[in-house]
């Protein structure tokens, strides 16, 4: 554990830690305190966008259509109406010319639509050169504007005018909707309940998904770090509410982080102040020269712990923050085992310190960062120099594609249920010695760390030599 203070004490010193971090993030966030979402006017918006948009299409496709089949449909008017158009040029020739106009009024009694019979003269600025060629050429000529169809009655001068076709020009015809009309509203209105229904199953799973991460924003805004975005209902926000929660996820790593070092720091630092404190006080009513120069020795070892402190206590931090790149360079792991070993073999003083190596493949090369990786393996070593009795085993194997690492020692060794406890930050389980063996939980933690960099883990078990063993393991990219 890390002090001596009680889970009572612990507690509201975690409720503040807590507060604190929901007041700053209260500040640094904006806060949106919008009503909720609104699925009808969310339907409505998406609906309006999506059928004018569809409506727009249609009608520009329908009129480039018919633009571009007017000549067939004037053919076709042509063959339709060329029956009709004869029946009647033949019942006027049967006539005298002079009661022509009597008889087309006559016979526009029958017809839905106008008849008419006009000078030939007059037609110059109403039909376009193209229909005035086709009307002196015996054809029908067709005005579109109009809806009319012009026929010149035999080689004389006048000409059969019939239509409006339309239903809406003629008064006739307007006590009813045309079949044409109401096809097409009963055509747009299937297209546009059918799409309503289509876009409402839709448009609901979504509106769902964003009112949920809406709040889990929210509530992240207010400083509730423990909230979990739900599962998102469409594949288009799952991967934003994964990236949520892994946000969620990662801040409150964060703030565990800063709870350990900030309990961890302020325990730690009280002992070493404390030491200097009293040190002070005896230097101020001491003459002698022996123990004054005690009492200077004492506040320097007190100085270096501090600054050894807040070193680890940043490296610590740095790895909890982001993981630094890893740099992975080849080296020959046997050379480089033994010496790292021999480099820090001076602070294992009186004690026998072993490395065997022979469980390794000949001249074996394996990637490692080497500026990371030594200060993992030098972690372990000084937590086994504090505690071993005399010896201390350094051995490496290869274990399928995996490498081992073991520090074996001949100490007190670790329960097996604080195994895994101890590379947890500022965790020490032997508190009668902490003054003695010195130390802050702080190596093993940057051990862990500097192996997950690697893609592996530290772990620790108990030793042959019957103390404990704490092993490193990685993949082996030889």
């Amino acid at each position: 554990m890390t002090g001596t203070e009680t889970p009572a004490d612990r507690s509201p010193q975690k409720e503040q830690n807590q507060g604190l971090a929901r007041s700053l993030f209260r500040v640094s966030l904006p806060r949106w305190r919008g009503s909720r979402y609104s699925l009808s006017r969310l339907f409505f918006n998406f609906y309006l966008l999506a059928m004018g948009s569809f409506v727009a299409i249609a009608f520009t496709a329908d009129f480039v259509i018919s633009t571009a089949q007017r000549g067939i449909t004037d053919d076709y008017a042509r063959r339709f109406m060329r029956g009709t158009i004869t029946l009647i040029e033949d019942e006027l020739f049967r006539h005298p010319r002079r009661e022509w106009q009597k008889r087309i009024k006559d016979i526009d009694e029958k017809f839905s639509y106008r008849l008419g019979i006009v000078e030939r003269i007059t037609l110059d600025r109403t039909l376009t050169p193209s229909q005035v060629t086709k009307l002196d050429a015996g054809d029908i000529a067709i005005d579109h504007d109009g809806d009319i169809m012009y026929h010149r009655l035999g080689t004389s001068s006048q000409v059969l005018v019939v239509g409006p076709l339309a239903s809406n020009r003629n008064p006739e015809l307007t006590d009813r909707m045309p079949l044409e009309l109401r096809l097409r509203l009963l055509t747009w209105s299937l297209i546009g309940v059918i799409f309503a229904i289509a876009l409402w199953f839709w448009i609901r799973p979504i509106w769902r998904d964003l009112e949920a991460l809406r709040q889990t924003a929210r509530d992240l805004g207010d400083g509730h770090f423990d909230t979990h975005t739900p599962s998102a209902r469409t594949q288009l926000f799952a991967p934003l509410s994964d990236t949520m929660n892994s946000m969620a996820e990662r801040i409150r790593q964060l703030l565990a982080t800063h709870r350990e070092l900030s309990c961890g720091i302020s325990h730690e630092l009280r002992t070493p102040i404390a030491r200097m404190r009293f040190a002070l006080e005896m230097l101020s009513e001491t003459d002698e020269h022996a123990e004054r120069e005690r009492l200077w020795a004492m506040m320097e070892a007190d100085l270096d712990e501090l600054d050894q402190l807040i070193d680890t206590s940043l490296t610590y931090a740095r790895f909890e923050r982001e993981a630094p790149e890893a740099h992975f360079s080849s080296v020959k792991f046997a050379e480089w085992l033994a010496d790292e070993v021999d480099s820090v073999r001076l602070l294992g003083r009186r004690l026998e310190v072993t490395v065997d190596t022979s469980r390794l493949p000949e001249n074996i090369c394996v990637d490692l960062d080497r500026k990371a990786m030594p200060y993992a393996l030098r972690n372990l070593l000084r937590n086994a120099f504090k505690y071993a009795s005399q010896r201390i085993s350094v051995n490496a194997e290869l274990v399928g594609n995996d490498i081992h690492i073991h520090v074996d020692d001949d100490g007190i060794g670790i329960p097996p249920e604080e195994r895994e406890h101890i590379f947890s930050a500022f965790t020490r389980l032997d508190r009668s010695r902490d003054r003695s063996t010195g130390g802050y939980g702080l190596g093993l933690a940057i051990a862990r760390r500097v192996l997950e960099l690697h893609g592996g883990t530290a772990t620790a078990d108990a030793s042959p030599l019957g103390g404990a063993r704490l092993t490193l393991s990685w993949k082996a990219h030889q």
